[in-house]
């Protein structure tokens, strides 16, 4: 009677345990499958995503040609009139100053525009610790994002979507002519300059402003102005020739700042695409070793079901 007793209660739990073993091999062949489509799932993201980084790098080399062309027709007609200022004497004094800052409207290119704006939020530290007032007059839509939060209280004026159109010397006058309605006591303009398809340089480049000339030595203005000679007199044209300047400083400088942005954007989405490629190889590492546990698994089971029978 005991053992009847006895095998009564076993029975169960056996049946339990014979249970509990057949579904093991099923739920470990099932999270195998969920396992193999999940990588399959991502091999096929990282591939589509190495699609668009390698068309991204197409688009940017023509376009990269378009600008350098357009920067290299564009830059001796505002280095001449910049090269005439630069004979000015110049001294470094106190008084508010407006940064104009030269980003671009897209990303994906590097550190181009965040270098920028590094070097500006650098030059209002420096000159608010003078006590120094500062304004900032932002060209891209990138400067505006990465300074708005923390310096949106000293933004003067701003232009976005301004890479919808190309940029020309008109679209260069307009900027320039906000720039000298604000009548800025210093200015300082913050771009890019390009020295290669991999190097560039950010420069704060001194901007001479009106006051600056009126307040100059009428000595050292003479003497740097006497080499050229003006028709009509310089003194009637000074006014003009000034907001010359100031459009020429706006156009060489975003004309640069286009060609580096549009040759770091090349050397961005190349090393992408190189780094999709390495992660597609070790992804796909991982599946191969998925499905060859998937396969050895199935096989052993195969061989105890034909080896018990």
């Amino acid at each position: 009677m005991f053992a009847r007793m006895m095998g009564r209660r076993a029975a169960p739990l056996m049946a339990q345990r014979m249970q509990g073993l057949q579904g093991a091999p099923q739920e470990t062949q099932a999270r195998s499958v969920a396992t193999l489509k999940t990588l399959s799932l991502r091999m096929r993201s990282i591939k589509n995503m190495q699609k668009i980084t390698k068309a991204m790098k197409m688009v940017a080399t023509a376009k990269f040609k378009k600008d350098q062309a357009r920067m290299e027709g564009g830059l001796p007609f505002a280095t001449p009139v910049m090269n005439l200022f630069q004979r000015l004497p110049t001294e470094d004094k106190a008084g508010p100053i407006t940064y104009v800052a030269v980003t671009s409207d897209k990303g994906l290119c590097g550190g181009v525009n965040s270098q920028v704006s590094k070097q500006v939020r650098s030059g209002i530290a420096d000159e608010e610790s003078k006590g120094n007032a500062c304004k900032i007059m932002v060209i891209g839509g990138k400067g505006v994002s990465g300074m708005k939060r923390l310096y949106g209280d000293r933004f003067s004026i701003s232009f976005e979507e301004i890479s919808k159109v190309p940029f020309s010397f008109t679209t260069a006058s307009i900027m320039a002519e906000r720039l000298a309605a604000s009548k800025p006591a210093r200015a300082k303009i913050v771009s890019n300059t390009f020295k290669s398809m991999v190097a560039y340089d950010t420069i704060a480049q001194h901007t001479l402003t009106v006051d600056e000339a009126h307040t100059m030595d009428k000595s050292e203005w003479t003497k740097a102005m006497d080499v050229y000679s003006f028709e009509p007199s310089i003194y009637e044209v000074w006014e003009d020739l000034h907001e010359f300047y100031y459009g020429c400083s706006v156009y060489a400088a975003y004309l640069q700042s286009a060609t580096v942005e549009t040759a770091q954007r090349m050397s961005a989405m190349e090393n992408a695409s190189k780094n999709a490629g390495e992660m597609y190889g070790k992804v796909e590492l991982q599946f191969n070793r998925a499905r060859q546990a998937k396969i050895t698994t199935e096989l052993c089971e195969i061989i105890s079901g034909a080896s018990a029978v």
